[in-house]
């Protein structure tokens, strides 16, 4: 019997010693908190958050080194400030919206974004992305009205002074599946939604309508560093100009 007992104590004793490993790579997560998303907070300085998808991630960080002297200026993270959060689109938005604004008590400024994933084409069963145009939209142009009011009226919930970004341009054939119109289509809907909540639009479209094949990556929704750099000064000029207001 003794070669069994000691078999049953080497396998507790291995398993105490995965659960403390798992403990301590669970903790180690706490040093992120200075990752390259995490913002270090000036009490001194107002909050500005942005919120949008992957073409904002392109641009936070830039901002943020902009506005340095001017604002505390924070996005969703992941891991303790390790990896950016992609807001996606307003679907997503509705679900963790009261999260991403109780990231600080107080905001001055909200600069956001949802459209550039609600029009985009998924599988109807799967909901994962789809290249066909037979499958429906994230959110169809009605669904996409009614959750960004819903996000409107919580953001305008937090006192803060608000901006759109309207959602960008691309070319035909990115993946996937988005049809170039949809663009427009999905800004004309939310400018009539800011426009009724008396908020201000930075028009981010127009800015880059025309200049696409030297700004973006090619067939793509993604901008490359020229455009990131683009986009992340205009961001920064419309962000100064409410924070001084």
């Amino acid at each position: 019997m003794k070669p069994y007992f000691i078999i049953i104590v080497n396998l507790i004793l291995i398993s105490f010693s995965s659960l403390f490993a798992y403990e301590a790579e669970e903790d180690s997560t706490a040093e992120l908190t200075n990752g390259p998303w995490a913002t270090i907070v000036n009490p001194q300085l107002p909050n500005v958050l942005i919120l949008g998808d992957s073409i904002s991630i392109g641009y936070t960080l830039k901002v943020r080194e902009n506005l340095l002297t001017h604002a505390n200026v924070f996005r969703p993270t992941q891991n303790n400030g390790a990896k950016a959060k992609n807001c996606q689109g307003t679907t997503l938005g509705i679900q963790k919206i009261d999260g991403w604004i109780a990231i600080q008590p107080k905001w001055d400024v909200i600069h956001f974004n949802w459209g550039l994933h609600d029009l985009k084409h998924v599988n109807g069963k799967t909901g994962k992305n789809s290249n066909s145009f037979d499958d429906p939209q994230q959110a169809d142009p009605e669904t996409y009205k009614r959750n960004l009011m819903t996000l409107v009226a919580k953001l305008k919930a937090t006192g803060a002074k608000l901006i759109f970004a309207t959602t960008t341009p691309y070319p035909a054939g990115v993946k996937p599946a988005r049809d170039p119109k949809s663009a427009k289509i999905y800004n004309d809907i939310a400018r009539e939604i800011m426009a009724a909540n008396n908020i201000q639009i930075n028009d981010l479209y127009s800015l880059c309508e025309g200049q696409l094949e030297t700004i973006q990556n090619p067939v793509n929704v993604h901008f490359n560093k020229a455009g990131n750099q683009v986009l992340s000064d205009q961001v920064t000029q419309v962000l100064k100009e409410l924070l001084i207001k």
